[in-house]
């Protein structure tokens, strides 16, 4: 079993800790400091995720108001075994259950947006350390849907992580192809990676 297979695994636990109440506040929290800050304001494109299972970061509050306030919203959808792509959600929008269980909206494509043209991206996380490095789910999706960001001048969209406090990792070895986060919302705070804070400098 690899380090990074035993550290998910960690990670899963502690969320599971959480109570289902605990969970939920803490998700409203959450969707609270998302709503509050600069990059939401400045965001007119979105992408928000929908809770993969009860133990996720609930960020469905948090897509109910940016549809108040006139963001175009966006969700992932799954195209391949290897491929995620965007597409516009509305409050109308009816939503299916991918072959991973994950509700997600119907693929059209003159919904899609390129990811390149999203302006804040909330993403999916089971660890995360300070610096920015992400552990994800292990499918490796949305490091290939941004791997452009890799490339420093690549300016947008900024990549906002979305988990627990409990869920933060003393660090984790970066690999050659971890999209790194600008920035991480917990329940307790907003965290400016080191990421962000270069970009900010240059």
């Amino acid at each position: 079993m690899s380090s990074r297979t035993i550290l998910r695994n960690q990670c899963r636990t502690l969320r599971e800790q959480l109570s289902g109440a605990e969970r939920r506040q803490a998700s409203l929290q959450i969707c609270r400091r998302i709503r509050t800050s600069a990059y939401y304001w400045a965001a007119s494109h979105l992408a928000v995720f929908w809770p993969m299972d009860s133990t996720e970061v609930d960020l469905r509050e948090l897509l109910g108001s940016a549809l108040r306030h006139g963001k175009r919203c966006y969700l992932p959808v799954m195209r391949s075994a290897r491929k995620m792509v965007f597409v516009r959600y509305r409050a109308t929008t009816e939503l299916y259950l991918n072959d991973y269980g994950i509700p997600e909206p119907r693929y059209l494509g003159r919904d899609m947006l390129a990811p390149a043209l999203l302006d804040l991206v909330c993403v999916p996380l089971l660890g995360f350390d300070r610096s920015g490095t992400r552990l994800g789910a292990g499918g490796g999706y949305y490091d290939r849907a941004f791997s452009f960001k890799l490339d420093e001048s690549a300016a947008k969209p900024r990549l906002l992580g979305v988990a627990f406090a409990n869920q933060e990792l003393g660090g984790i070895a970066r690999a050659p192809w971890d999209v790194p986060l600008g920035a991480i919302a917990t329940e307790r705070e907003l965290i400016e990676c080191a990421a962000s804070r270069d970009s900010a400098q240059e």
